[in-house]
């Protein structure tokens, strides 16, 4: 048997085929508790058990479903979407989404392919603890440079000059005394009527060293011209 879910935020769609592709059952649990042991009982009523657990494909990795999944010796692939839209092909040539047939996409995957797909770690607590930071840190580098690009957007036609200041710097508006000084100075307008003494101050807060000198260019040299 081998089992395919096509994953949604508020529900799942889950099929069942044997060894010949024949669909054996096929439903729609939500995400929650009472949707998962749904699942984990229809599965059971087609020889699911801890001696032969039914393999599972879906299209992520992460998330309550997939940690229920992986209880016990079941093996559970994470098939990535683009891999798996590829073989919606083999199966009709119409491109209208069904997450049903999402769903037995995904299962005929593990059944005609197994081999080629690698089946989701047995990794402690404590790898998986790691994980979910390490997946938070890069969203949040992501999120912080999608942002960036966006301010860089709108610096370019509105306030240029605040661009030039940190064009060449390490980091560029990441950082944190262009994020401080944008914050004191949004306008040129307001850049230039910013004393040097708290640019300097500023400046010394995000720890930038020499900066007499600095603080003087950003104010005469690049930020208010």
């Amino acid at each position: 048997m081998f089992c395919g879910i096509d994953w949604a935020e508020g529900h799942h769609d889950v099929a069942i085929i044997d060894s010949t592709g024949k669909l054996l059952a096929k439903c729609r649990i939500d995400d929650d508790l009472d949707g998962y042991q749904l699942l984990l009982d229809l599965m059971a009523e087609h020889g699911d058990s801890a001696e032969t657990p039914i393999p599972v494909a879906i299209e992520t990795s992460r998330g309550l479903l997939v940690a229920t999944l992986r209880t016990g010796a079941r093996q559970v692939f994470a098939i990535n979407p683009m891999a798996a839209s590829r073989y919606h092909d083999r199966h009709g040539v119409s491109r209208k989404k069904s997450d049903p047939g999402d769903a037995l996409v995904l299962a005929n995957i593990i059944h005609t392919d197994m081999p080629m797909h690698r089946p989701l770690p047995a990794d402690s607590d404590l790898t998986q603890a790691i994980a979910v930071l390490a997946r938070a840190h890069q969203d949040a580098v992501w999120n912080r440079q999608q942002i960036a690009n966006q301010l860089r957007s709108l610096l370019r036609q509105y306030y240029p000059a605040a661009l030039d200041a940190w064009r060449h710097k390490a980091g560029g508006l990441t950082r944190p005394d262009a994020r401080k000084i944008l914050a004191a100075a949004p306008t040129p307008a307001m850049a230039a009527e910013l004393p040097l003494w708290k640019l300097r101050v500023m400046m010394h807060n995000a720890g930038r060293q020499r900066l007499r000198p600095r603080a003087r260019r950003r104010r005469d040299g690049y930020m208010y011209r």
